[in-house]
């Protein structure tokens, strides 16, 4: 089992941050799961990988060369793989991924969960997507989801592809208990339902 984690590169204003993400992390390989995550130093990228190492588990980083470069990587991680681009990042994160677990972070981190809710509301993927919402960080975002589920942009079952909570461990409970909503398995293909 592998859970995927997006974050921030940077530690944000509020040191709660990188508190209730250790403690996530920490639970995660508590629950038998290695991470896989962007495998950069800095931020609360940096806390998590740390985190889950110091706790005994694997992680993955995967960083572009054009990062890597720049001695973002982290070079204490169990597998530090570098690819070419972002897309061929996120490509293998999500390949790698049984799960995806979010952490405050900023645009990149926003553009990885969205676009892995996306991917899951056309039927690529049935993993669960978690929001760590530390003191109403991702608040925001969840009322958006909400007024376009109101508004009829997201339907209800779609809106199910996300869950939150301020709480690692009744996050890590929820993702564990989510089943995708009949009309995301819609578009799957037999060979996918085995």
């Amino acid at each position: 089992m592998r859970v995927c984690v997006y974050a921030g590169s940077a530690d944000g204003a509020n040191p709660d941050y990188a508190e209730v993400s250790t403690r996530a992390i920490t639970e995660v390989v508590r629950r038998g799961a290695d991470v896989v995550y962007g495998g950069g130093s800095l931020g609360l990228m940096g806390v998590l990988a740390d985190a889950a190492l110091a706790a005994g588990g694997e992680v993955t980083g995967v960083i572009p060369r054009f990062l890597d470069d720049r001695e973002v990587g982290h070079t204490g991680v169990t597998d530090l793989r570098v690819v070419e681009n972002m897309h061929e990042r996120k490509m293998l994160m999500a390949d790698l991924a049984d799960a995806f677990l979010v952490l405050p972070g900023g645009i990149g981190t926003l553009e990885e969960v969205v676009e892995m809710l996306s991917w899951s509301q056309l039927g690529l993927h049935r993993k669960p997507v978690g929001l760590l919402d530390v003191d109403g960080f991702w608040g925001p975002l969840v009322a958006l989801l909400d007024h376009m589920t109101a508004e009829r942009f997201v339907s209800v079952d779609h809106r199910k592809l996300l869950v939150a909570d301020p709480d690692p461990v009744a996050l890590l409970d929820a993702m564990e208990a989510w089943e995708a909503p009949k009309l995301a398995r819609r578009w799957l293909t037999s060979e996918d339902e085995t």
